[in-house]
């Protein structure tokens, strides 16, 4: 049983549980959902869980836990569309074609000097800023993927913020 169990881990013995099941998966996922594109996603991301959870999975209900994971797939994603749907509904439509053209042109010179500040900063202080402003690291995060100290990453956003200020500061 246990070395049934591992066989799942085996590349090649997962490609055949893969090959003799994925047609029989995907018709049921499409019957369920009703479109042959969102079914082979369905299927896909159900054959991920179990590659990376073939460790825990008992070989003899593989099957069983294949379609389980389909369904709540399929589940989650009609979820995902309801609380989307009740949020449009909810949230006022933002006209943002109903700004002055005042406000539009202001708020186009602020994207090009800000994105002109950005580029004056030095490739370090800018790999930083942007580490840690839009993909939102912490400065630990960025220490630990730049390879550098943490003093090292504080002083190069403390540079970019300086400079940053005093060109956009103006506006």
């Amino acid at each position: 049983m246990t070395e049934e169990k591992n066989n799942l881990c085996e590349e090649l013995h997962f490609n055949d549980f893969y090959l003799k099941n994925v047609q029989s998966a995907t018709n049921f996922a499409y019957y369920k959902c009703g479109d042959r594109d969102s079914a082979l996603d369905l299927v896909q991301d159900a054959f991920t869980k179990i590659w990376e959870n073939c460790s825990q999975i008992d070989f003899t209900k593989v099957k069983t836990y294949l379609l389980t994971t389909v369904n709540n797939l399929f589940l989650n994603t009609i979820k995902h569309k309801k609380v989307v749907f009740q949020y449009q509904k909810e949230v006022p439509n933002l006209d943002t074609n109903n700004q002055s053209p005042e406000y539009l042109l202001e708020e186009e010179e602020f994207k090009v000097k800000l994105q002109n500040a950005i580029s004056s900063l030095t490739e370090a202080q800018r790999e930083v800023f942007l580490m840690n402003r839009i993909e939102g690291k912490k400065y630990r995060e960025i220490a630990e993927l730049l390879a550098i100290s943490q003093k090292a990453v504080e002083k190069r956003m403390s540079g970019a913020l300086k400079i940053l200020k005093s060109q956009i500061e103006n506006i």
